[in-house]
């Protein structure tokens, strides 16, 4: 188990790095790494270098921390992410969330490739989180830490209004298509079945993928508020299953559709 002390070690190492505080966190996931090379002024740490960190594995993860600028605003970047099919327990896979908020960060924006299964999505598509369905172990199970918050925490309003209004204004005149849905988060590694894509839709989902969740759970439990985009990167609505998910192909479509994600950000961190 995680104690307390290790949070603060690598929150203290972070720290010793930053040229300057930041409020706003940013998670980019598979193949959204546009965003990070739109940071200015970069100071880039490597997970290997702070204390207690984990690896990423994932395809499109290049595992880095970087801190500086977006539209003039201090923030601080995880380019890639944990993930529970690695292999990681839920206390890793959400580590540098409760590390984020005790290096001051008030407000996180999660980003992440997902499939989609609203009929209306396309690939390329971005989505804007208003909710989320969890098919994940809930990170919070265990001995509740008191240091970040309740033991039953409220996800009435997981993903924050204001943050929402924002990004839909921000779109509008930006001329960017953005779509409002619900979120799915599955364990993976496999791509989900044909049947499993229809009864997921069928339950009120509109994306699945296999992050973020955890990640918000953890944040809305620190008091952290919470933006969260999707990237459509493969089509899950053709329920005859006359298509495959390929990886790659994955990784090729987040990058194709990360100029728009990006310049929707910064649209958004000019107005917070």
């Amino acid at each position: 188990m995680i104690d307390y002390q290790q949070y603060q070690e690598a929150a203290e190492y972070i720290q010793s790095k930053m040229p300057y505080p930041a409020k706003v966190g940013i998670i980019l996931g598979s193949g959204l790494g546009e965003l990070a090379d739109n940071i200015e002024e970069p100071t880039t740490i490597s997970y290997k270098e702070i204390p207690h960190f984990a690896q990423s594995t994932a395809i499109g993860h290049k595992g880095n921390f970087i801190i500086g600028k977006i539209a003039g605003v201090p923030v601080v970047a995880m380019q890639g992410r944990f993930h529970y099919y690695e292999g990681y327990p839920m206390e890793v896979v959400t580590f540098p969330v409760r590390v984020m908020k005790l290096i001051g960060i008030e407000t996180l924006f999660v980003s992440n490739a997902a499939g989609g299964v609203n009929s209306t999505y396309h690939v390329g598509d971005l989505m804007l989180i208003r909710d989320h369905i969890n098919m994940l172990p809930n990170p919070l199970i265990g001995p509740n830490n008191e240091h970040f918050g309740v033991r039953f925490p409220d996800m009435t309003r997981a993903y924050d209004r204001e943050l929402i209004a924002l990004a839909e204004k921000v779109a509008k005149e930006k001329g960017i298509a953005l779509h409002k849905g619900v979120y799915v988060g599955l364990t993976g590694p496999s791509y989900e079945t044909p049947s499993e894509y229809r009864f997921f839709q069928l339950g009120g989902g509109d994306a699945i993928g296999m992050s973020t969740v955890p990640e918000v759970i953890v944040a809305r439990h620190a008091g952290i508020r919470v933006m969260g985009i999707s990237v459509i990167t493969n089509e899950g609505w053709h329920f005859e299953g006359d298509y495959t998910n390929d990886a790659d192909e994955v990784i090729e479509a987040a990058n194709a559709a990360g100029h728009k994600m990006a310049d929707l950000f910064t649209g958004i961190l000019q107005q917070l």
